[in-house]
């Protein structure tokens, strides 16, 4: 379905873990194919991140029944250790996550340009999907 011209979304979650932690969570490629798909039926087995601006970054998304997979690539534009991380898309798009320090609790605020070809809404709802896969597995990891 043809969404015209692209729109900036962005979605949002508390994690009840402090900045510091959901930065490793978020940033670290052990951690990142524990939660980068966006259901049940997806998994994340490989990833790859050299962040630093003009690093590249690779997420392997793949069906857990092998029927499709796909590289979700892109490269850091702007890198604030705790506190924010922009990069650009292989296709050009832009995306923007904010970390906001609540004590003991951390606010993600991600942006991103839609693409054209899925609707807007399942597109916020898929990352959406994985913004709360990572809020659930960060706050299954010790707290100390």
């Amino acid at each position: 379905m043809e969404t015209g011209d692209k729109v900036t979304l962005s979605v949002e979650t508390i994690v009840r873990q402090p900045k510091e932690k959901v930065w490793k969570y978020w940033t670290e490629p052990q951690h990142i194919t524990n939660w980068y798909f966006a259901s049940d039926e997806w998994h994340s087995p490989h990833a790859e991140s050299d962040l630093i601006v003009g690093g590249r970054f690779l997420t392997r998304m793949e069906a857990k029944d092998g029927s499709v997979g796909f590289d979700f690539t892109g490269v850091y534009d702007e890198v604030r250790v705790n506190e924010f991380i922009s990069y650009t898309l292989e296709d050009g798009r832009k995306v923007a996550i904010t970390f906001i320090d609540q004590g003991s609790q951390t606010k993600i605020i991600e942006s991103f340009d839609t693409e054209n070809t899925i609707s807007i809404d399942m597109q916020r709802g898929g990352w959406q999907a994985i913004l709360n896969n990572f809020k659930k597995y960060s706050e299954t990891l010790n707290k100390d």
